[in-house]
């Protein structure tokens, strides 16, 4: 089910491999992809809507619209295990749109609207390690409508609905008669917060809130288990499953300093309360078979941390046409080792950005960015791991995990 993907993802294109520590997928526009996301406290233009809300009244006159289309490329992760033979994941190339808008001002008040992928993944392993995660697939969409009111010059507040539709695909086959093949949707809400506050000319403090919100995947699942004697092989189970897991709350706290009249650098501060992870539990009708449930009803024990990311963003004003852009970010896993499992090997990771924007005309912009995720390489000692049905208890290394993400867009004013 979806949320069944998302929890094995988590997290965000898509991927829990790449974009960000768990599943989430902080970069959906151009900006925020060319600074790793150290866009808060500078957010403007039309994806203010999206970063922060209570900046976007400070918007140019008029409204303005952006959409852009990013292409998540996440290289193969490499799996070397005392309990299996080798192993890696299938490469993939996932498409990611947004669109963000904000309204003409009305009096102190400015509304809008973006449409964004806020968490998401896909892996899929070729070999073994397709008995437990053949393949975990999340896609969302979030619609997040908000309003901004100015108090006064120097400082204002925001806030929003998040409305997110998750749909997602779990399978995973040992080639042996055991197998699994789930699929799921669901509608989920929350809402976002936002602060901001123009210390002085050159100085601006911001903070933003995203809550938790849960993720109630509802769907249809196909179970089979051949076990070994005296339990053999089991009546399959078809009917419904659902699952639930969190996307976690978020808190940005952000400071941009304006070093001269082109030149601007962003510090952003983000803590993931990821520790709302607690379990991976899916739930079938009464009618499973008691011993199938054994196999794919008990709930696995996630139990991860909370973590921080620490960004920085730079942006330049070469001159009245070109503006240019790049960020760093250090990401810190959620994911403890002895809770580690095949749908998501996460570890720390290095963010590099870069990205431009060019002034077509004195309405539109276009732009282009690209990042590079490097994950750190995941070492579990032998002994550590109790999660995976036992499989990494001797031991494993996963490696080689990468992303880029390449996005291009426009933003027009009216």
């Amino acid at each position: 089910m979806k949320k069944l993907a998302l929890v094995s993802a988590i997290s965000l294109a898509v991927t829990g491999q790449a974009m960000a520590a768990g599943y989430k997928i902080p970069e959906n526009s151009i900006n925020s992809m060319a600074l790793s996301a150290a866009y808060v406290a500078n957010a403007h233009g039309a994806d203010a809507a999206y970063y922060n809300p209570a900046a976007m009244v400070y918007n140019a006159p008029g409204a303005s619209l952006e959409a852009d289309l990013t292409l998540a490329h996440l290289t193969s992760i490499d799996l070397t295990s005392g309990d299996l033979a080798p192993d890696s994941t299938k490469v993939e190339n996932i498409p990611i749109p947004s669109f963000h808008y904000v309204s003409p001002a009305m009096g102190d008040f400015r509304f809008g609207l973006s449409a964004v992928v806020p968490v998401g993944l896909s892996k899929r392993w070729k070999g073994p390690a397709a008995g437990f995660a053949e393949e975990f697939t999340l896609e969302t969409l979030e619609l997040n409508p908000s309003v901004g009111y100015r108090i006064n010059d120097r400082f204002s507040v925001g806030a929003g609905v998040r409305v997110i539709y998750s749909d997602g695909v779990v399978k995973s086959d040992n080639s042996l008669g055991t197998t699994r093949n789930l699929t799921g949707d669901s509608f989920d809400y929350g809402y976002n917060l936002a602060l901001h506050f123009k210390a002085t000319d050159q100085l601006s403090l911001a903070a933003t809130y995203r809550s938790k919100i849960n993720l109630t995947v509802e769907g249809d699942a196909n179970l089979t288990a051949a076990l070994p004697l005296p339990l053999g092989v089991r009546p399959p189970y078809t009917g419904p499953a659902n699952v639930e897991i969190p996307a976690p709350a978020a808190l940005n706290l952000a400071a941009a300093y304006d070093i001269s009249d082109r030149t601007t650098v962003e510090f952003v501060y983000e803590r993931t309360y990821w520790s709302a992870y607690k379990q991976l539990d899916f739930n079938y009708a009464s009618t499973i078979d008691p011993v199938v449930n054994n196999v794919f009803g008990t709930p696995l024990p996630k139990n991860w941390s909370d973590s921080n990311t620490y960004r920085i963003g730079l942006t330049h004003q070469l001159n009245p046409k070109w503006t240019v852009m790049a960020g760093f970010a250090y990401d810190e896993t959620p994911v403890p080792k002895q809770f580690v499992g095949y749908e998501l090997p996460d570890s720390d990771a290095k963010i590099v950005s870069f990205g431009a924007k060019y002034n077509y005309s004195d309405n539109m912009t276009i732009g282009a960015a690209l990042l590079y995720d490097q994950k750190d390489k995941l070492t579990i000692p032998a002994g550590v791991n109790t999660q995976a049905n036992g499989t990494l208890a001797n031991g494993a290394t996963f490696e080689n995990a990468r992303a880029y993400l390449f996005t291009v867009g426009l933003e027009y004013r009216f």
